[in-house]
């Protein structure tokens, strides 16, 4: 397909890690079509990470509500109802005064397929495969083949069946200038010094069945802070509480950035360090991307789906349990993550450490 002085709209307006997994795609496209002009329709709270990339032309930040969050209430269904048709009546206002030619709709959702349809004309691309009657909204649908399971490859099908294939210059992370001198001012505040080794660890998930114990993060992070390396826990402010009870059991000097940094900010702190441990989130998908290796706790998830992609990484789990990678959000015994030790994940840090050499970015 000829994309020279095409403008192509991208339609994936979450989650974190579902955005980053994206932005590989939208660097393969502007790398060989530099003339095109690239939009995006994203959630509200990840904007700014797609502010700060070159290759995204404008952002359309939108607010719809979770309807699958645990504290979303009663109400959840209608208030999302509500946002969307508010939502829908807008970005039609702003997409008519400039359309887009094509519209690819990496979300595969209903939804998404209501935000494609706000675009007026152009060519809707989709998933053969996809959820919730989305198939029905596109012009043009891209098969998947059976072998195609990690999220990464999926959504790279994108990039091939626009006749522009992904390179490794491709995979990279972008958060600015502002965002790296704010990075660089926490950590001077902290007194890390420039040669100094940081940990990025990451203890809360969205699915209460993928929590590690605090008191084995504590312990974890007590280790690496003897060992000499300087420790910070990364989140958002409403994980501030719960990382607060990790801390309270550590003897080792600890950093927490949760709260205190935006996700811009979050994300060059990520670059900024040697190693990211953590469970299955957006920020480890956002470590990987930049290059960081990657220590993954995994019990309810796949890694084969959602794993690491194309960066060292060692992934820790129970491998004993036939129940692995159930992909439920509660249960009874918790025996996935019960299973993993502090040895075993402390083991695979310093196997990833002592391998770890200097990295260069492709974007600041």
């Amino acid at each position: 397909m000829d994309l020279r002085d095409k403008s192509i709209l991208i339609v994936k307006p979450s989650s974190l890690g579902d955005i980053v997994h994206t932005l590989p795609v939208v660097h393969t496209l502007k790398r060989a079509v530099p003339g095109c002009r690239i939009g995006w329709i994203v959630q509200k709270a990840f904007a700014p990470i797609l502010e700060q990339d070159p290759a995204v032309d404008r952002v359309y930040p939108i607010g719809i509500s979770s309807t699958s969050e645990p504290q979303a209430g009663r109400l959840a269904y209608l208030r999302a109802f509500l946002e969307t048709v508010v939502t829908l009546r807008e970005l039609r206002r702003l997409l008519r005064q400039a359309p887009y030619d094509l519209v690819l709709d990496l979300q595969a959702s209903f939804r998404s397929g209501l935000l494609g349809l706000s675009n007026p004309g152009g060519v809707r691309i989709g998933f053969a495969d996809a959820r919730e009657l989305n198939p029905l909204f596109q012009h043009q649908r891209i098969q998947v083949p059976a072998a195609c399971s990690q999220a990464q490859e999926k959504n790279l099908l994108f990039s091939s069946y626009l006749g522009c294939p992904v390179g490794k210059e491709d995979f990279y992370l972008c958060t600015g200038e502002q965002a790296d001198r704010r990075a660089g001012e926490f950590l001077a505040r902290h007194g890390v010094a420039e040669n100094d080794t940081v940990v990025y660890l990451h203890a809360a998930a969205r699915w209460q069945t993928k929590f590690w114990h605090q008191e084995r993060w504590a312990e974890l992070a007590d280790r690496l802070a003897q060992a000499g390396l300087r420790v910070v826990f990364g989140g958002s402010g409403k994980e501030r509480e719960y990382l607060a009870q990790i801390v309270n059991r550590m003897a080792q000097a600890f950093m927490i950035a949760a709260g205190e940094l935006d996700l811009a900010t979050s994300a060059a702190l990520l670059k900024r360090s040697a190693l990211y441990i953590g469970l299955d989130s957006g920020p480890m998908h956002m470590a990987a991307l930049a290059a960081v290796p990657v220590v993954a706790l995994f019990g309810p998830t796949h890694p084969e789906r959602v794993g690491p992609y194309k960066v060292a990484h060692q992934i820790v789990r129970n491998s004993r349990l036939d129940c692995l990678g159930c992909r439920k959000r509660s249960c009874a015994h918790l025996a996935c993550m019960e299973g993993i030790s502090v040895d075993m994940v402390h083991a695979a840090a310093q196997q990833l450490l002592r391998g770890t050499a200097k990295r260069e970015g492709r974007c600041s």
